[in-house]
């Protein structure tokens, strides 16, 4: 497997990152580092890749996982970013990722006859022509909008409340699978010759002449000091972007953080197939469907507190149920409620207005070289990663090191037509999933969620169950899973810990209503080989991960952000920082 996040590739790439000098070392494992990384590699860039937790750890395995234009963004007269982000939308589907974003439809209420119809029919009408030529790839695409009566909106959305609306526009969207992404994204890279590195903390830099010369870091795994040169340094590190300039001794570019949380509840609590936008007074809620689940969020509030830990409060739960709730003929109440995740927004600091919102902030994205040598970038959305990963990354060529050619080229970015690892192939084996369902013994819902996964990566997995036909069963306590997906995570997906796992690379952790605990210890059992685990390890892992689910349904119950936050902290980290200087 010659993309494989294994953890012998891991630690080759430390090695290999320490022992020359990189053209381009990326901080911040996100989406948006991992799509930088892959972008210098595929311009023929000697690249690398530092993450000081799990890949997408933070915002990037957080958030709505949606890939959409930005409906809301209309009525900011924000056309440009609607345009831009609808494209991307049309890559990911298209060409990019078409195993990992899918087209989702949603409905949004109508509630006055007239007035309403053509005024957000005129909105969505313009999205679609705004993501019509430009949001299709390759004959695929997103269908376009339709207006329903009441008679056909109470035909495809039976749970919705009588009085909740008068009919309802139908559109389009995408939904994706964030976290996997972003593993397939720095999967690719690795393929084009990036080295990478999670749970690899960068503790200092090198300075040579005035100009950032590369960074001291800590391997976390096992406490090695690293020294790693680089010509140039990217920060794509997020809500975490002023620690990362602190940490460099340069200012630039303030970001603050607005905390978003989803719940998630069972399938079958909603009928119908189709989401729901709903306004709310300070943005929109978001319903949206999943195999098993519907995800319904999102809160928008700042957050002040330590960015490590963000959690959900009672309050924001209560504030999800109720608006749901407004639509909803059988209302939801904390019993349907499966599981909670919190990420943090990374939104540029705006000019003070005194009111302290976020949600008027703009999602655009600003690129900055703080100092010689360090390129940082920060706000913008998932949807446009890819090109935030190319313009940070053409900002930092730009900004030419001692002995580099200044009238040289810098290499095009070619991520837009560079199909992300598992997408080509996909769709052959999407047709041959009836062949594949009765080789194995499987129904064919059993293949799709194995190909919406892993596309035409899929063959990898397999082996492992040709190999072992054992780990062709269900994982313990999660039917949805095979065993050896886990297997698969710790060899091929760099999962280095339980909580890598049922929370990353499974959805576990929110999808269920254990959040994965029943499944946690058998889990355990199938890492502990591959990455050589003993029995003191193991049952670290599992106490560690039932210690952090407790800890944050604990959160889930306090009034307010800092009550919830210090019942989180009850649960220690599985590996210690170190200190940075």
């Amino acid at each position: 497997m010659p993309t494989a996040l294994s953890l012998q590739n891991r630690s080759d790439a430390l090695d290999r990152m320490s022992s020359q000098v990189l053209d381009v070392l990326v901080i911040g494992g996100g989406v948006t580092g991992a799509g930088a990384a892959l972008d210098a590699a595929s311009r023929g860039l000697t690249a690398g890749l530092l993450e000081q937790r799990d890949w997408a750890s933070g915002t990037s395995s957080r958030a709505s996982k949606l890939v959409h234009g930005g409906l809301r963004y209309l009525e900011m007269l924000d056309f440009a970013l609607v345009r831009e982000a609808l494209h991307e939308r049309g890559l990911l589907v298209g060409r990019l990722a078409p195993h990992l974003v899918h087209p989702v439809p949603f409905l949004y209420p109508i509630r006055h006859r007239l007035w309403e119809r053509v005024y957000i029919g005129a909105g969505i009408a313009l999205y679609d022509t705004l993501g019509g030529l430009l949001g299709r790839v390759g004959g695929r695409g997103v269908p376009l909008h339709r207006h329903l009566s009441k008679r056909s909106l109470r035909r495809v959305a039976p749970s919705l409340r009588e009085d909740a609306a008068i009919g309802a526009i139908r559109y389009w969207d995408a939904k994706v699978d964030d976290a996997r992404l972003v593993q397939v994204l720095v999967r690719t890279a690795v393929g084009h010759g990036a080295l990478a590195a999670s749970r690899t903390q960068v503790t200092g830099y090198l300075e040579e002449d005035g100009r950032v010369a590369g960074v001291r870091a800590v391997d976390l795994e096992t406490g090695r000091e690293l020294t790693i040169r680089a010509r140039h340094v990217v920060g794509a590190t997020g809500v975490w972007t002023d620690h990362t300039q602190e940490l460099f001794r340069a200012q630039g570019l303030t970001v603050r953080a607005s905390k978003g949380v989803h719940i998630a509840v069972p399938r079958s609590a909603i009928a119908g197939e189709d989401g729901f936008i709903l306004r709310t007074e300070k943005s929109v809620l978001f319903i949206i469907p999943w195999p098993t689940h519907w995800v319904i969020g999102t809160t928008d509030t700042p957050w002040d507190l330590a960015k490590d830990h963000p959690v959900a409060s009672s309050a924001d739960v209560d504030y999800l149920l109720e608006h749901a709730n407004a639509v909803l003929q059988r209302p939801l109440t904390r019993d349907d409620v499966l599981g909670v995740y919190t990420g943090l927004r990374p939104l540029l600091q705006p000019v003070d207005d005194g009111s302290g919102s976020t949600t008027k902030v703009s999602r655009e994205h600003t690129v900055a070289t703080v100092r010689p040598g360090l390129t940082v970038i920060a706000g913008g959305k998932y949807t446009t990663y890819r090109v935030m990963a190319r313009d940070v990354v053409d900002m930092a060529l730009a900004d030419r090191a001692p002995g580099e050619d200044p009238a040289a080229p810098v290499p095009a970015s070619l991520t837009e037509e560079l199909p992300l690892v598992g997408a080509d192939g996909y769709q052959v084996r999407w047709n041959r999933k009836a062949h594949l369902a009765a080789a194995h013994g499987w129904t064919e819902t059993r293949v799709e969620h194995l190909l919406d996964r892993y596309g035409s990566l899929v063959d990898e997995v397999l082996a492992l169950v040709d190999a072992d036909p054992d780990l062709g069963r269900p994982l313990e306590g999660a039917p949805d899973y095979l065993r050896a997906e886990v297997v698969y995570a710790v060899t091929a997906e760099g999962a280095l810990h339980l909580e890598d796992v049922l929370t990353r690379r499974t959805r576990l952790s929110y999808e269920q209503a254990d959040r994965g605990t029943a499944s946690a210890r058998a889990a355990a059992q199938l890492m502990a080989g591959p990455l050589g685990w003993d029995d003191a390890q193991l049952e670290r892992e599992v106490s560690s991960y039932l210690a952090r689910v407790e800890a944050e349904r604990a959160a889930e119950v306090m009034p307010d952000d800092s009550s919830a936050e210090a019942a989180r902290l009850q649960a220690p980290e599985i590996r210690p920082f170190a200190d940075a200087s």
